[in-house]
């Protein structure tokens, strides 16, 4: 039955392999940077929060969204 759900009785395509431990990497890599930025923001809206005069410039209303 397992050999029927692959479709073939020669095993793993390594192609296959290859190719999910790239993206399991990728999702390591993309749950780092989250954890990263999250903890950025997390700094961010402290010092927002206890009036930074660093932040206190930053006019919000006229604030232009950040290019990618």
């Amino acid at each position: 039955m397992a050999k029927a759900l692959l479709g073939y009785v020669g095993g793993s395509d390594p192609r296959l392999l290859a190719e999910m431990r790239r993206l399991q990497q990728r999702v390591q890599d993309l749950e780092s940077e989250l954890g990263r930025i999250q903890a950025e923001n997390d700094a961010l809206a402290a010092a927002a929060s206890h009036g930074d005069p660093l932040l206190e410039g930053i006019d919000v209303s006229q604030a232009e969204p950040a290019l990618t």
